[in-house]
């Protein structure tokens, strides 16, 4: 393993001499917390590739208590603030390029079948933020013939000087937008630090984040499946139900937040049958089945990158196949802290409670099928909400969408006495 600038990776050699290499980010990681993960990484990686080699559980043991008093040591330092230089090997941007090679680069050379430069007379501006992301540009896109001369942040830096590498940021967007613009580029794209999750944008500066980025996705995934199953998390809008079902004619199983739950219910379909070639969340984690269902930000860049290249050689654009998808008009998010020390109960209890206040309200009806918190269409508003338990933190997020003017503040005007009525809630977000 190896500490660089906040970012963190693991490499394992089994019995084999075989490698692999994982990443942790801990760029809005407590250090604190770093010995732990880095440990659960390395029990998790190690295990599975020395099982695989057929090692005993007390060969395992043995083998695995060197690694762990090196983990403990360097999560020490790294907690100290002190960085070995002894430690330091490739950055992670050279090890996400150098699996990329045989990866994404293979697959752009097959699917775009345009010679050894496939990208050539594209311009495409990649914002890596300073995350690990640079790598897309200089070694994929760029020796494709794509001209990358508009991307900007490609330097890996764990300061993050310029702004958040996050695709749900809105000044990061905002930084891409800028590039794609000033550039006069074909098409945008935008990771996270350790790339796994994506965003893009259109050449006039539409961002395809969040529900348009899923049903950019969810059209590729059609054209290879048609009438196949989009596994999304809860949040997302009616809107996207509505063009993957009706555009599409796929079928929209809204499921809950958390990648690993859209891309486990995604495996768990499958394997009942109905075919699913994608889960995604709104967040910018995206997972096909052709690669495995990993949460993969450069395998979705470069899906994107193909499409948009064989739509160019017809005179169309990614436009094209969103044709049809709306966003709705007016869309907030609210944040309650939970006041209690058993904060699970207390949200079951504040959530049976907002069933029981629902149930008084003219015209509200539950979602046919929810799998998180409570979700409740608001017609006269043509609109929705979503309560919900947060998968991580003490908090309970609302998120509100309409699509008339002033409907999102009316249904909060609806549930704000619900909502100051509960003693557990802190709603200090309504004020």
């Amino acid at each position: 393993f190896t500490v660089r600038d906040r970012l963190v990776y693991v490499s394992v050699t089994n019995v084999d001499g075989k490698t692999l290499t994982v990443m942790l980010d801990t760029a809005e990681t407590p250090v604190y917390m770093i010995k732990g993960a880095l440990m659960l990484q390395l029990l998790m990686v190690t295990a599975v590739m020395l099982f695989a080699a057929g090692v005993t559980a007390n060969l395992l043991a043995k083998r695995l208590s060197r690694p762990i008093a090196d983990v403990n040591r360097a999560a020490k330092k790294l907690t100290a603030g002190e960085y070995d230089e002894a430690l330091y090997a490739r950055p992670v941007s050279e090890v996400l390029a150098a699996q990329a090679q045989g990866g994404v680069v293979a697959l752009l050379l097959r699917e775009t079948g345009g010679g050894e430069r496939p990208l050539t007379g594209l311009k495409i501006a990649v914002d890596a933020g300073n995350g690990a992301g640079g790598f897309f540009a200089t070694r994929v896109l760029a020796p494709l013939g794509a001209d990358i001369s508009a991307s900007v942040f490609l330097e890996p830096d764990g300061s993050f000087p310029n702004h958040i590498p996050n695709p749900e940021n809105k000044e990061a967007m905002e930084s891409l937008r800028r590039a794609v613009l000033a550039g006069g580029c074909d098409l945008g794209l935008i990771f996270d630090t350790d790339v796994d999750r994506a965003g893009a944008m259109e050449a006039d500066g539409t961002p395809l984040d969040r529900n348009r980025l899923i049903a950019l996705a969810a059209a590729i995934a059609a054209e290879q499946a048609p009438g196949s199953t989009i596994v999304t998390d809860s949040v997302t809008s009616d809107q996207l139900t509505e063009f993957i079902e009706k555009k599409l004619g796929c079928r929209h199983h809204r499921f809950k937040r958390g990648y690993k739950n859209v891309i486990n219910e995604a495996i768990r379909l499958n394997e009942a049958g109905e075919t699913c070639l994608l889960a995604m969340e709104t967040s910018g984690h995206g997972a096909l089945k052709e690669n495995y269902f990993l949460d993969d930000g450069a395998y979705l860049a470069t899906k994107i990158v193909i499409r948009y290249a064989q739509l160019r050689r017809q005179g169309r654009t990614l436009a094209d196949l969103l044709e049809g998808m709306r966003e709705p008009l007016e869309a907030r998010e609210l944040r309650f802290r939970l006041l209690s020390e058993d904060c699970k109960a207390a949200g079951a209890a504040v959530l049976e409670a907002l069933a029981r206040y629902a149930a008084g309200q003219p015209g509200w009806s539950a979602a046919p099928e929810n799998y998180e918190g409570l979700r409740y269409a608001v017609p006269a508003q043509k609109g929705w909400f979503l309560l919900r338990m947060s998968l991580h933190d003490p908090l309970m997020p609302l998120n509100i969408e309409s699509d008339c003017p002033g409907g999102v503040d009316e249904i909060l005007r609806e549930l704000t006495p619900f909502l100051r009525g509960q003693a557990v809630l802190d709603t200090a977000a309504l004020e």
